[in-house]
């Protein structure tokens, strides 16, 4: 599991990290989101999700001190993905996370989400849950990898198209 430390250049071992330029073994560092981060983030989001959240959105998790906005960035300083985790007391729920279309496949997703891991652990979650879409089977290998167990199905949760949302459940 990667150990977040602001500012961190994390490298995925054994995986395909050459960067959209050709560059092989670009890094990509995982951090803390930031202001000047957001209307990345909110390109990110629209090009991943067919109801997108807003960049006001983004901008209100700033705000608060519950939320933790991570974004992964290549060593040119574009922001390649992102995740948002919440928690309440002992539960939380990984609410977003996306990669940009041209740098998926790369282990981004993996660290975004084993630094979401490490976030809940740290947060003292003992339960983190997400939803994500029935199809959506790469996700759903990646989350079964880091202990995520099926706990149930929401019909019709998602539009554009409609699809059932399976809910997950990683318990620490």
């Amino acid at each position: 599991m990667l150990h977040l430390v602001a500012g961190d250049w994390v490298q995925g071992k054994g995986q395909d990290t050459t960067d959209a330029g050709g560059e092989a073994g670009a890094a990509v560092r995982v951090r803390p989101a930031s202001t000047d981060d957001l209307a990345a983030v909110a390109r990110i989001e629209a090009a991943s999700f067919s109801n997108p959240w807003s960049t006001t959105t983004f901008e209100s998790l700033l705000e608060r001190t519950g939320p933790v906005l991570l974004v992964a960035e290549a060593p040119h300083g574009t922001l390649v993905g992102y995740a948002v985790m919440w928690s309440y007391g002992d539960q939380g729920e990984l609410a977003n996370i996306a990669v940009a279309a041209d740098w998926r496949g790369r282990g981004i997703g993996s660290r975004l989400m084993d630094a979401i891991l490490d976030a809940a652990a740290r947060a003292g979650v003992r339960e983190l849950f997400l939803e994500v879409r029935e199809s959506n089977t790469r996700a759903s290998v990646m989350y079964e990898h880091r202990g995520f167990e099926l706990v149930g199905r929401r019909p019709g949760y998602y539009d554009r198209p409609r699809e059932d949302a399976l809910v997950l459940v990683k318990r620490f």
